[in-house]
């Protein structure tokens, strides 16, 4: 066991926890001023709610027996993690996984931003965390895994976080429908300095996010973090100059957006790639997600906060672009198309991308469809012109 891959393992989960307030606050500066507080509830909860829940079963779901599909019940109540210990303690990587767990389904409330009922978010994201998301991260971060097994790869999270949770935002926004006054009634960001404020944050932890999944304190992790910040920075100019070009103008918000989403597109590749792969990544996210507003508008798709324009583009992006440009010697696993590796490492992110995308709107619809038919999903019309604020929570988050 090693003492410097622990400890980077133990700050790196740290810093991925801490990107779960950061994500409240760059979702909290978009919504409405009568909204802010639902919003930060909302994420803040799953701190409480999926770190439970992944004690309880989440991880053995995830990494217990070696079934390709589902696990069982070895690691239920965490039992049997310390026979995990290997280079790092069994509880440093489930901790480390448990705030993957954690930060994937708060992606979703940007998309449902303004429109969900509190108790019916928590079952859903209660539910979300074991039937969807424990199966995905099988899948592809555990060595029997089938999407492992068939030889894709996905650094830290690209299709079982991005992918999936992007998906999953589509499914529940398809089957709440749009918020009262979409189209019709400006909805501006309230409070974008808020929105910069959680952008530094997820910008800071996502470090945490690629770098710790390394799951040493070595070379690859040194990669991971370089390429984290390039792919950022290049996120960032790939949105600000379709933006200027379109609009005349480049935005505190676009700015945001872009950094997010090429932190969102790096992160399958990050500690596969080297060079200057991780700007060309950044710059496509960039370019990529900004163009996927015209499509969400063009569906009439309310997904309030631009998640399936950032985190389902940006995920899928960063998968697919992840067969041209693995390289062995980054991280001695496999060579995609350019260096020449030929074409079935792009296969693999293909399917791997289709299937994690697949399985989690299906599942992820069933799951919203099943709670509106019986509790409902969406606050009533009152409750809604009033604000989650206080018709949620009975509070406000700025004096009147």
């Amino acid at each position: 066991m090693d003492s410097g891959n622990t400890a980077w393992v133990l700050v790196s989960a740290a810093l991925v926890l801490f990107m779960t307030p950061g994500l409240a606050f760059f979702y909290g500066g978009m919504v409405r001023s009568k909204n802010v507080l639902g919003m930060l509830m909302q994420n803040i909860f799953a701190m409480g709610l999926i770190s439970t829940i992944w004690a309880i079963i989440g991880f053995s779901i995830a990494f217990g027996g070696d079934g390709p599909i589902i696990g069982n019940l070895d690691f239920a109540f965490m039992e049997n993690v310390t026979s995990l210990d290997d280079n790092i303690p069994g509880f440093a990587f489930f901790a480390f996984q448990m705030m993957f767990a954690v930060i994937t389904p708060a992606l979703i409330t940007g998309a449902t931003a303004d429109r969900l009922k509190f108790g019916s978010y928590v079952l859903l994201i209660g539910l979300w965390s074991i039937v969807v998301y424990a199966p995905a991260a099988r899948w592809v971060f555990n060595a029997n895994g089938w999407i492992f097994e068939m030889g894709a790869l996905d650094f830290a999270g690209g299709a079982a976080i991005h992918i999936n949770a992007g998906m999953a935002a589509l499914a529940v926004v398809l089957v709440i429908g749009n918020r009262t006054g979409h189209g019709s009634e400006p909805m501006p960001p309230h409070n974008l300095p808020l929105t910069v404020l959680g952008t530094g944050i997820l910008w800071f932890g996502w470090f945490g996010f690629n770098a710790g999944s390394a799951l040493a304190a070595d070379g690859v992790a040194a990669q991971a973090l370089v390429n984290t910040q390039l792919g950022a920075a290049t996120g960032m100019l790939g949105w600000l100059l379709v933006e200027r070009i379109k609009t005349g103008h480049a935005t505190v918000l676009g700015a945001c957006s872009g950094a997010v989403a090429g932190l969102v597109a790096i992160t399958p590749g990050a500690g596969f790639v080297g060079g200057v792969a991780p700007m060309i990544i950044g710059t496509v996210a960039g370019v990529a997600c900004y163009f996927a507003l015209f499509i969400k508008a063009k569906m009439n798709w309310d997904d309030s906060l631009d998640v399936i324009a950032v985190h389902l583009i940006g995920g899928i992006v960063g998968t697919l672009v992840l067969g041209f440009f693995a390289d062995t010697a980054v991280n001695g696993e496999f060579n995609g198309l350019f260096f020449g590796g030929g074409i079935e490492l792009l296969k693999d992110q293909f399917v791997a991308a289709v299937g994690i995308g697949v399985f989690s709107f299906v599942a992820t619809y069933a799951i919203a469809f099943g709670i509106q038919r019986t509790i409902g999903l969406r606050v009533d019309l009152d409750a809604e012109r009033v604000g989650l604020d206080q018709s949620e929570h009975a509070e406000s988050a700025y004096a009147s």
